[in-house]
């Protein structure tokens, strides 16, 4: 008879497909096919392009990590700073639940206040028995940097946001415009822009819902439905811009013209978008 399948082994294959998968790119191939390059401002911090920023934040969303109870911290870490992580158990007082499983395969990196993991150093540290994640709250706003665990990691906003430019370290909410152009018109919003309220949040723009560009796909982390976790949705333009977000482009953002026809997202990615048909500002 076969050998059976140990469930470690079966663990260790399941997260062998889902990492593979993590690592395809939104248009399902190379990032440069079909598509004419205009590098950006060469003094930027980082170069990329918007497939690439794009296949980045799909990896960051689709990331594939296995936890143990040992990640699962409410309380205070060794520096007596106060963390929560976003575990399935837990809940804030504003009824914003947690999502993922102890000794499951959970897809996406988990929010962390002033986090900037990518998905090796997130890996590593989940290894190491830290507290996976780290949820935003109205006092982790008010004490800002004295409120970051250094025994937590993940992602927030803006270090899931710097880490789609490739940034070569964290750009908060109030430093990306320094880095960034605005745009005078949203509706010349491409993927790869940015929408961002300083000292708030800020989304990753991923192209046009609809034709008329009233609805927009982006990515952030800190948001609904699911605020702890990075994810694509969808949500009017106009009531965006109606709670104060700011349409920026990176200067090192290359133009990338497409002589394919096709749009960044493909149909299978853009069908998993969320419907937000009243955003709010993401994180509390």
């Amino acid at each position: 008879m076969p050998t059976p399948i140990r469930p470690t082994l079966l663990r260790g294959c399941l997260l062998g497909v889902l990492l593979a998968a993590a690592c395809t790119s939104p248009s399902g191939g190379p990032a440069s096919s079909g598509k004419a390059v205009v590098p950006g401002d060469p003094s930027a911090p980082s170069q990329i392009t918007p497939t690439d920023s794009l296949a980045i934040a799909r990896q960051l969303a689709s990331h594939p990590w296995q936890p143990f109870a040992n990640n699962i911290l409410h309380g205070k870490d060794q520096a007596g700073v106060v963390v929560h992580t976003a575990d399935a158990a837990y809940a804030d007082p504003s009824g914003r639940r947690g999502w993922w499983l102890p000794g499951e395969v959970n897809v996406g990196i988990p929010y962390k206040w002033g986090g900037f993991d990518d998905a090796a150093s997130f890996n590593a540290a989940v290894a190491q028995g830290l507290a996976a994640g780290d949820v935003s709250s109205p006092e982790k706003r008010r004490l800002g940097n004295a409120a970051v665990s250094a025994q937590a990691a993940g992602l927030d906003c803006s270090g899931f946001v710097s880490r789609c430019l490739r940034l070569p370290f964290v750009h908060d909410t109030a430093q990306l415009p320094a880095v960034c152009s605005e745009l005078s018109n949203p509706q010349d919003l491409r993927p790869g822009d940015l929408l961002n309220i300083p000292r708030r949040h800020v989304l990753l723009c991923a192209g046009w819902a609809s034709p008329d560009r009233k609805w927009i796909y982006f990515y952030e982390t800190g948001g609904l439905p699911d605020y702890w976790r990075p994810g694509l949705k969808q949500a009017p333009l106009d009531k965006l811009l109606a709670l104060g977000y700011r349409p920026l482009r990176y200067r090192g953002m290359a133009s990338e013209t497409r002589t394919d026809g096709k749009e960044m997202l493909t149909r299978a990615v853009a069908s998993t978008a969320a419907v937000v048909t009243t955003p709010t500002v993401g994180e509390p």
